[in-house]
Order: C-alpha cells, then sequence, then structure tokens
C-alpha cells in the first residue's frame, strides 16, 4: 500500500496539514476544509462533514471510540465486532461489501466524504469521483505512531481533538503498564488458524502488536512478514515451543460455520506437549475485532485480555 511511507516526514507532514498553525489555518477556516495527507494521496476535506461513508473497519473503529457521526458503511457479507454491530442496522446506508462499494447507492447518497482504504484500496479513483476520499490506512511497522496519526487526523476534521487526546493517553498508559507485566512473559507465537491450516506472524507483520509494541519475545524467526502469515504445523510449534500462544480464529471472524475452531485445531497430541498448553498460556482473542476491525478499540481491548491473562497467571 501506499502508506509505506517514510514514517518521520509523513508524521511531521501530517502535524503541518492538520494541525490548524499559521496561514494554513487562516486558509481553512475561511474555506471550512482540511488538507489530509492519506494512504492514497493528499486530498482537501470538508470540516464537519455531515454525511460521511466509511469503508474500512479499521477507521470505523476509531470514528467510532471519536463518537463521529457515520451516515453508511459495508454490511453485505460485513462481520463487525460486537462493539460496531450497531452499524449493520437500518439507520445506516449499506455501502456495499469490504471489497466492492454500491457505487450507485453512495452516488444516490451524496455524501460529503468517504473514508475508504483498507480492502476498498482498489476502489479509491471511482470512490474520489463521488466525494472526497482519502484512505486511513494504518502502517503495521510503525504501529502506534500511525495510529496515533489516523486518530488525529480523524479529530481534526470533526473537532474532536481534546476526546483524540484522551483516547490515545490512555492507549499509551495501556501499553506501558503491559510491557512491564510481559517483560519477564517468556517467548510467544501468534496464530492465525484457517479451514485447520496455521500461520504465524512475526514482528513488524499485520498482527506484530504483541511483539512489536508489547514487548513479547517471538519464539521464532520467519524471512517473510506476509499478509497471510508463514504456515506452520504442530511439529514446528512443538520444536519451538513457545510459552505463550496467542490465537486468533479466522473462520470465526468471516462468520464460517463449516470446519474446525481454533480450539479444536491445537487439542493434539503435539500441541499438548508445549509449554503454552501445560501452562495454560494460550490466549484466544477475539477474532472479528482484529482481522475485520483492528482500530482503536479492537487493540485496547486486546490489551485488556492479555493483561488480565497475565495478572491471573501470577495469583497463587
Amino acid at each position: 500500500m501506499k502508506l509505506r511511507l517514510a514514517l518521520t516526514s509523513s508524521l511531521v507532514a501530517a502535524t503541518f496539514i492538520i494541525g490548524g498553525c499559521g496561514a494554513a489555518a487562516a486558509e481553512d477556516n475561511k474555506t471550512a476544509g482540511i488538507s489530509i495527507e492519506h494512504a492514497q494521496g493528499t486530498t482537501r476535506v470538508p470540516v464537519n462533514p455531515r454525511q460521511v461513508i466509511i469503508l474500512n473497519p479499521a477507521t470505523l473503529d476509531i470514528a467510532d471510540a471519536l463518537q463521529i457521526p457515520v451516515a453508511g458503511v459495508p454490511q453485505t457479507s460485513t462481520h463487525l465486532p460486537p462493539f460496531l454491530a450497531k452499524y449493520q442496522g437500518k439507520p445506516y446506508l449499506n455501502a456495499g461489501t469490504l471489497f466492492e462499494p454500491d457505487y450507485e447507492a453512495l452516488s444516490n447518497a451524496k455524501p460529503d466524504l468517504i473514508i475508504a482504504g483498507g480492502r476498498a484500496h482498489d476502489a479509491y479513483d471511482k470512490l474520489s469521483e463521488i466525494a472526497p476520499t482519502i484512505a486511513l490506512d494504518i502502517d503495521n511497522q510503525h504501529f502506534v505512531e500511525s495510529l496515533s496519526q489516523r486518530t488525529e487526523q480523524l479529530a481534526a476534521i470533526f473537532g474532536k481533538q481534546p476526546q483524540a487526546k484522551t483516547l490515545l493517553d490512555g492507549f499509551r498508559q495501556k501499553i506501558a503498564a503491559l510491557k512491564v507485566k510481559s517483560a519477564d512473559a517468556g517467548t510467544a507465537m501468534v496464530l492465525m488458524i484457517s479451514g485447520g491450516k496455521m500461520s504465524a506472524y512475526t514482528p513488524g507483520s499485520r498482527f506484530g502488536f504483541v511483539f512489536d509494541v508489547l514487548g513479547f519475545k517471538p519464539a521464532a524467526s520467519f524471512a517473510q512478514t506476509g499478509r497471510h502469515g508463514n504456515v506452520v504445523s504442530s511439529e514446528f510449534i512443538l520444536q519451538t515451543n513457545p510459552q505463550w500462544l496467542f490465537v486468533l480464529d479466522r473462520d470465526n471472524a468471516i462468520g464460517r460455520k463449516e470446519g474446525q475452531s481454533a480450539q479444536q485445531v491445537l487439542d493434539n497430541p503435539l500441541i499438548r506437549k508445549t509449554a503454552a498448553w501445560q501452562n495454560k498460556h494460550i490466549v484466544y482473542l477475539d477474532s472479528a475485532s482484529l482481522y475485520i476491525a483492528g482500530g482503536l478499540q479492537s487493540y485496547s481491548q486486546l490489551m485488556d485480555n492479555i493483561s488480565s491473562t497475565l495478572d491471573q497467571q501470577k495469583k497463587p
């Protein structure tokens, strides 16, 4: 994605563009618009837009935390986590699917702003013909900095800067507290299970947050940090013997009912021999939250889950 830019320069640019200082602020106040640097370019958008469509669930996650009014989201074949389930109701326009927006419905709705990106990355040009469009994707390799930038950009558009500061301060405090707890927790592996197969994720990858931000030590290293992880077997997991397993069930996240659950896949003689299994250090994550959404609330809940598990392990 185009978000793969030099983050330092991106953050500096974002500070200038959305900071609201000097001549730029005066111009924005006159035109009631603001320039947003995003994953697919720089776009001038209205301040406090009323008719807002959000196609990327990660951005919807952040917008919901900031209590930003939303007019429409993808609903067909969308499995949002419980805290976002309200957006699948009738008050909200069905904007299509995660991958294919309903261009006719969006054109008829006459939105003031479309926030795309994510799985709708390829639709950017067509969406830009309908309304100002931005893509606030999060850079997994610089997760906290990028998430903070995207939250602040949304806050600047909707006048939610104080709320953003409170949320981000709390988010960073959770990180700091959890890093203290994880320092002596031992090695870990992040697994995604789908269709009975297992993939492991590395630092710097889509689900590298556990390592990059929270400080868990990876039990194994891989050459690739691809979006779909690295295929692993039960034999490999036993050989690397992680002390912690953090598990996402993709089938559960996308609403697929057939096949084995993640718990069933892991319940085998080899995995039972691992330190993670024997010490009851297998943490099943909120898969819909992280796989479908993955914004401020998703990762805040992830930290609450892991922190609670670590606290329980310390009890006599």
